[in-house]
């Protein structure tokens, strides 16, 4: 997890929320860590531009398998908008869409996210 988000997995807190058009990946650090924090950020950039390119290499490189929905998310990338904000403490990708066969693929990859990562959400 450190080598694909530049922070300490333990010290941060993954979130992965369904929403009604699509959910939320947020990664914030517990305590305060102004350099940790501009990692996140950096690495949440990262992550929106990678998956609105369709490339789902890094959750593959940290969970260490094809993570569920990604095939149709890739297939299906021009119907799905990512769209990045910071947060106090880190950073979130909003993830977007009125195709039904991609939101099923979000909620799909959020909900295993979910549960490798044992997060609150």
């Amino acid at each position: 997890g450190k080598m694909a988000m530049g922070v300490d997995q333990y010290a941060s807190a993954h979130q992965f929320d369904v929403l009604p058009n699509g959910g939320r990946i947020a990664l914030q650090m517990k305590g305060a860590d102004s350099l940790a924090v501009a990692q996140i950020r950096a690495h949440m950039k990262l992550i929106e531009h990678a998956f609105q390119a369709g490339d789902f290499s890094t959750p593959e490189f940290v969970h260490m398998r094809a993570m569920p929905g990604t095939d149709v998310m890739s297939r299906r990338k021009a119907l799905i908008r990512y769209t990045y904000a910071d947060l106090p403490r880190g950073g979130e990708v909003r993830i977007a869409t009125a195709d039904p066969e991609s939101l099923a693929a979000i909620r799909e990859f959020l909900l295993a996210q979910r549960g490798d990562h044992r997060a609150e959400h």
